[in-house]
């Protein structure tokens, strides 16, 4: 089945142009102090919102600060962010789905119910609650955004496991007296990864998107650490004579949410099962 997926990938443009996106912010983010110009925290007053040119591709801010060179870096705060942050919501979502679709009964009622009131808040501000309290650092937005993204995952997970745990495999492996937890990580798992994979993808473009408006609201990732969201920050103060703060960060933005977009959509029609072989 996996060659099936990967033979249709390869025939989805959009979604092989999303991957193809990704594969070079990674890139970028892990070279980055290799290709970037400047250090992005080096201040130099005498070049002070420069406008782009050959020595400062994307111009400088307020401080003299090459921003390529800070955008670079922060490709390595936004993915990592993303990546992080669902990898903790995933693993939260997928087990208490798996708990709640195989068990049933008591422990599916009492998870669904928190589902429920979990979803009932605004996911934003309820981070902006939780970060109001806390420390504004990366390893406390990653934390946060991953702890309120689990609820959709879970309904997804228990939706799937409901269907899968009355197949015939995973009768034969309870005739067989096999754990419950061996046939969850075992048996069931691996026949719902497929939508569980796409639900991530999708989620670390939305990730990336949350932690650069907490950025922006001066809640996530601190100066002088170079992020997306706080150069946009600084941006905003002088968007009307140098607009090189605000609009390249942005077209980062932009352009990493839509490749994870095109790649996290064009995998849902890809593991489609009414999708033509």
């Amino acid at each position: 089945m996996w060659k099936v997926y990967l033979e249709r990938l390869k025939s989805s443009k959009l979604a092989f142009s999303g991957l193809c996106i990704i594969i070079f912010l990674t890139l970028v983010a892990i070279l980055a102090p290799y290709i970037a110009p400047y250090d992005p925290i080096e201040q130099n007053l005498t070049e002070r919102l420069q406008k782009p040119s050959l020595k400062h591709l994307f111009g400088t801010d307020e401080l003299g600060r090459d921003v390529l060179s800070r955008i670079i870096y922060g490709t390595r705060i936004s993915l990592t962010v993303g990546v992080v942050s669902v990898g903790i919501g995933i693993t939260i979502g997928t087990t208490l789905g798996l708990i709640a679709g195989y068990f049933g009964g008591i422990a599916d009622s009492i998870i669904m119910r928190f589902v429920d009131v979990m979803l009932c808040f605004p996911r934003f501000f309820l981070i902006l609650m939780v970060i109001a309290f806390l420390e504004p650092n990366i390893y406390n937005v990653m934390a946060v955004i991953g702890l309120t993204s689990w609820p959709g995952v879970c309904r997804l997970v228990r939706a799937e496991c409901l269907s899968v745990r009355e197949r015939e495999f995973v009768q034969a492996a309870r005739i067989l007296g096999l754990p419950a937890i061996r046939i969850l990580f075992v048996h069931i798992l691996p026949n719902i990864a497929a939508p569980v994979i796409v639900s991530a993808i999708l989620g670390v473009g939305n990730a990336i998107l949350v932690e650069s408006g907490l950025s922006f609201l001066g809640l996530g990732v601190q100066p002088p650490t170079p992020s997306w969201g706080n150069i946009l920050t600084a941006g905003k103060d002088y968007i009307h004579f140098a607009w090189w703060l605000s609009f390249f960060p942005g077209i980062a933005i932009s352009l990493t949410v839509l490749a994870y977009n095109l790649l996290g959509e064009g995998l849902r029609d890809v593991v489609d099962p009414r999708a033509i072989r």
